[in-house]
């Protein structure tokens, strides 16, 4: 009696213990964004609560952010886990530093590793200090898993050579082959499976790692293109809603695309609380200007400056390493994301409203009083009033008409406050006013 009970608790108790002696793989393919590190430190975690003999990177990258790879690497660092890195055909660039991070590296055979050299986000050489500190970090990373420090160095600058391997002027890109040759990689072998065997940990069970939904949205809105385009559709929808009083659905997809790219943004460390509190000032100092004071002014202009500022912080690296090169490639990246949503607003002011689609999202039929549609006030008496501007027209406003004020649009531009200004033209409710003994 006293054998089967034991042989019960033994048997109950492995099943409720987690499993012993996993691996755990993880994929590190596509760009190197800022999105990856979070996935990467949570496998990490399940992996060592779960007493995992080890982690195998599998790599396929070209490259990315050099700061998002600097942090897998100190993850990379701090586990007490075996980690080992697989590449599959490629590590090049941030790619070739989180390799060079584990402790034990295959690749397959006619794969490469190498070509780190930094680049700016125009696709520039970076400047000095920030060759200079990729190629420590380089360094100091293979020191550490005992291989060449002068072999990793020289893949992020030209000017270091190897002798029998390197020459200078080119930066050090490895096969497979040499990198073996050359003690940064331990072996080839034909695929992830094989390498795990001659690893010892053939006979461990490989859990396969996935990111969540909620990360692979982060990494899509972290995305510079995406980013970007969250960017423009934002300040196109702002832009479209300052053109009309009020505050509608234009306006609406403008606040929200920004605050996905935002928000995206904080998750994943680049936006602090300042970041986000200047945005939110920025927004109401916006809404203060559309629903509050007529027009738009002071109170739009702060607010669109302060929603600006919070973004270019928010695309900046970690205030630690955020160098000149970062700033100019930060204010290129928006200046040419403004410049194109300026370029999207007028193309599609001029020609959205000929399209059918605009046709079928707008009201084409006119409410005429000729066939018997009467509006509760009859703003036709106002054509050819002359009065002036209260506020300024930017282009919508205020206007006084003989002691009385009313909400009108200037025909085209800007009008000043206290201008002379005449009714042109009455569309329903809205009056279109033109500064007074102004020509056309």
């Amino acid at each position: 009696m006293k054998r089967l009970i034991f042989a019960l608790s033994l048997v109950l108790g492995l099943g409720m213990s987690p499993l012993l002696g996993q691996v755990y793989h993880i994929n590190v393919s596509g760009t190197i964004d800022l999105g990856l590190p979070a996935y990467i430190e949570r496998v990490i975690g399940v992996a060592e609560k779960n007493n995992a003999k080890a982690i195998v990177l599998e790599v396929n990258t070209f490259g990315g952010r050099v700061d998002a790879a600097t942090q897998i690497k100190d993850l990379l660092f701090d586990t007490d886990l075996q980690t080992l890195a697989f590449v599959n055909k490629r590590a090049i660039s941030a790619g070739a530093l989180i390799s060079l991070s584990c402790r034990k590296i295959g690749m397959v055979e006619g794969s490469s590793i190498g070509a780190a050299t930094v680049v700016t986000q125009d696709m520039e050489k970076a400047s000095e200090k920030q060759i200079s500190y990729f190629r420590a970090e380089m360094g100091a990373t293979a020191e550490r898993n005992g291989r060449n420090r002068e072999i990793a160095e020289g893949m992020v600058d030209e000017t270091l050579t190897v002798e029998g391997l390197s020459e200078e002027g080119k930066l050090i890109t490895l096969t497979a082959k040499d990198a073996v040759e050359w003690q940064m990689a331990d072996l080839i072998a034909p695929n992830v499976h094989a390498f795990l065997d001659s690893m010892g940990l053939g006979d461990e069970e490989v859990i396969y790692s996935e990111e969540t939904f909620a990360e692979d949205l982060v990494r899509f809105f972290t995305d510079p293109m995406v980013s970007s385009l969250l960017i423009g559709l934002g300040f196109l929808g702002l832009w479209f809603e300052l053109q009309s009083p009020g505050f509608g659905f234009a306006g609406i997809v403008g606040v929200l695309c920004l605050a996905l790219f935002f928000g995206a943004q904080y998750i994943i460390n680049l936006a602090s609380s300042f970041e986000i509190i200047l945005f939110a000032i920025g927004v109401v100092l916006l809404f203060i200007e559309l629903f509050v004071t007529p027009g738009f002014g002071v109170m739009g202009g702060l607010g669109i400056l302060c929603m600006v500022s919070s973004i270019f912080m928010s695309l900046l690296p970690n205030m630690e390493t955020v160098t000149f090169g970062n700033m100019t490639g930060v204010a290129g990246r928006l200046s040419l994301t403004f410049l194109l949503t300026f370029l999207v607003a007028v193309i599609a002011g001029r020609y959205l409203p000929k399209t059918e689609f605009w046709n079928r999202i707008s009201l084409q039929e006119e409410q005429r009083r000729e066939a018997g549609y009467v509006s509760s006030r009859n703003y036709e008496t106002y054509l050819g009033k002359t009065g002036i501007a209260i506020t300024p027209l930017r282009p919508a406003g205020t206007g006084e008409f003989a002691g009385e004020r009313m909400d009108v649009v200037s025909e085209g531009g800007f009008v000043d406050a206290q201008t002379p200004i005449k009714i042109v033209k009455v569309d329903g409710y809205r009056l279109v006013v033109r500064e007074e003994g102004r020509r056309v």
